[in-house]
């Protein structure tokens, strides 16, 4: 269950205007903080960011799906019953204890190091590398190289005088 700060964050961001990617970045941050502390852990980077956007689509934030492409059918089938509709209506039966002490002991088995600050920047880069150079390309732009001699350059006179 997230923290009330993070909904109140997550809904002023909502009120700002802002993209519901930045909304749910605070339950991303979250979830980071979660595997800092050693509250669980976590496989990859990615896996805590799933997790974090899980919580978030849960929330009500209305992050967009991964494309159907990208991801597999039981993902799919996931990410459908994490959508807030399912979500708020009642269930017809709660997940039962042995269930839920079993994801939290797994995930507790699991290391800190996917969340380290050289493990995030690696996530980063390569979501930025996937998402296409043109939108990452460099800012320079390319000047001309300037042509350098050690000699002076040789003008038509001085040719024929040698």
């Amino acid at each position: 269950m997230p923290r009330k700060s993070t909904i109140a964050k997550a809904r002023q961001a909502k009120r700002e205007g802002k993209a519901p990617t930045t909304q749910a970045g605070e339950f991303v941050h979250e979830e980071i903080e979660h595997v800092r502390e050693g509250k669980h852990g976590a496989r990859s980077a990615k896996q805590a960011i799933a997790i974090g956007l899980s919580k978030a689509r849960r929330a009500g934030v209305k992050v967009p799906k991964r494309t159907t492409k990208k991801s597999s059918a039981p993902k799919r089938a996931s990410a459908k019953r994490a959508t807030p509709k399912r979500a708020t209506s009642k269930r017809t039966s709660p997940t039962s204890r042995t269930r839920s002490r079993a994801t939290t002991r797994a995930l507790k088995r699991e290391g800190k190091s996917a969340v380290s600050k050289p493990a995030l920047s690696r996530q980063a880069r390569s979501a930025a590398r996937a998402r296409g150079q043109k939108t990452h390309a460099p800012k320079t732009a390319k000047r001309p190289t300037r042509r350098t001699r050690s000699t002076p350059k040789r003008t038509s006179r001085s040719k024929r005088a040698s």
